[in-house]
């Protein structure tokens, strides 16, 4: 279920074989090595798992997998708490890149 660029909500449902398990997923995009954009409230992430895929353009991407509480435990915020955000630092582990078998084990 393919999405419009920037829309709120999930990016990509999974369902297993039968039917009965689903995970969802948002992705972030992102062209270079930059905060991930999160919005004015951290609750936004509303999908399982957040996908932060780096380098989109370029011919290496590098994809990291979290869950949407570790991402919501990570997120920093400006002093109003009106704009959050994930540092690359904050997702750069080995424990996320490229994590793709993290996705239905949480």
């Amino acid at each position: 279920m393919p999405t419009s660029r920037n829309a709120r909500g999930v990016d990509v449902v999974i369902y297993n074989q039968i039917g009965r398990k689903k995970h969802t997923v948002q992705v972030k995009a992102l062209s270079k090595r930059n905060p991930v954009p999160l919005g004015p409230h951290r609750r936004n992430l509303i999908a399982d798992y957040v996908v932060v895929c780096r380098g989109v353009r370029s011919n290496g991407p590098e994809c990291f997998v979290l869950t949407s509480a570790e991402v919501r435990r990570r997120a920093e915020s400006d002093q109003d708490e009106k704009s959050w955000w994930l540092q690359p630092n904050r997702y750069e582990s080995d424990l996320f890149k490229e994590r793709w078998e993290r996705i239905g084990k949480q």
